[in-house]
C-alpha cells in the first residue's frame, strides 16, 4: 500500500525557483556580503521583504521591496538598469538629519530650474557611515510619477478616467563625483517632501536567497 500511495499520491509542488531580486516577493529573505565596503545597516544582514511598491513613470515602471532586518531601520531596495543592473538600497532620512548634512540653501536649489544645484556634505552621522559621498551634482529635475503601494510588476496599474490610481510626485536627483551614491528627493502633492540617501552595488553583494513561500 505504501508503494502504491507513493506511485499515486498527491506530488509535491516544486519549489518556487529564487536567485535574482527581480524574482522577490513579500516574506522572501536576503542574505547580504560581509563586505566593510557596505554600510553597517547592510553588512552582512540578512533581510526580510515586508512589502513592495511600485513607481509608475511615463515610460517605465519601477519596482521597490521594502526590507526590515533585525534593527529598526527600514531599508529600501529597487534596480537601477542601464547597461549593467545594480542594486540600488536606499534609507530615508528625517527633516533633522537633512538640516544636519547640507546647507539648506543650497539644498533648495535643487528645485530651481536650470540651477543644476551641488550638494556638499558638512557631516557624516557615524549612523550613516558608507551611506554618503562629499559632493553632489544634480542629474534630473522634477521627472513626474505615481508612487502605487501595490506590486505592479508585468501589469500596468489601474487607471481612473485616464489617470493613475497612485499618489503624483516630482522626483528630483543628485550623484556624487564616482555615481556610486545618490541624494533622491520626492516631492508629493501638499508639499510632503522625502528625502532619500541610495547606495549603488553591485548583484553579488546578495549571497543568498530564501523562498518565504511557495
Amino acid at each position: 500500500m505504501g508503494f502504491l500511495k507513493g506511485l499515486f499520491g498527491k506530488k509535491e509542488a516544486p519549489k518556487r525557483q529564487l536567485n535574482h531580486p527581480n524574482h522577490l516577493q513579500k516574506g522572501d529573505i536576503i542574505s547580504l556580503d560581509d563586505s566593510f565596503a557596505l554600510p553597517e545597516q547592510l553588512r552582512g544582514q540578512q533581510l526580510r521583504v515586508e512589502g513592495i511598491n511600485t513607481y509608475e513613470y511615463q515610460r517605465k515602471q519601477l519596482c521597490e521591496w521594502v526590507l526590515k532586518g533585525h534593527g529598526n531601520d527600514s531599508l529600501c531596495l529597487s534596480l537601477d538598469e542601464d547597461d549593467e543592473t545594480y542594486l540600488a538600497f536606499s534609507i530615508k532620512l528625517p527633516r533633522s538629519q537633512v538640516e544636519q548634512l547640507f546647507d539648506l540653501d543650497a539644498f533648495s536649489e535643487i528645485f530651481e530650474e536650470e540651477t543644476h544645484a551641488e550638494l556638499e556634505v558638512k557631516e557624516t552621522p557615524a549612523a550613516l557611515t558608507g551611506w554618503l559621498g562629499e559632493r553632489y551634482h544634480q542629474v534630473n529635475f522634477a521627472q513626474f510619477g505615481y508612487f502605487h503601494r501595490a506590486d505592479y510588476r508585468g501589469m500596468r496599474p489601474p487607471q481612473d478616467e485616464g489617470m493613475s490610481s497612485g499618489e503624483p510626485f516630482e522626483s528630483y536627483l543628485l550623484l556624487d563625483e564616482e555615481e556610486n551614491r545618490a541624494v533622491e528627493v520626492e516631492v508629493y502633492e501638499g508639499g510632503d517632501t522625502d528625502v532619500s540617501l541610495t547606495l549603488y552595488r553591485p548583484l553579488s553583494d546578495i549571497r543568498q536567497y530564501w523562498p518565504g513561500q511557495l
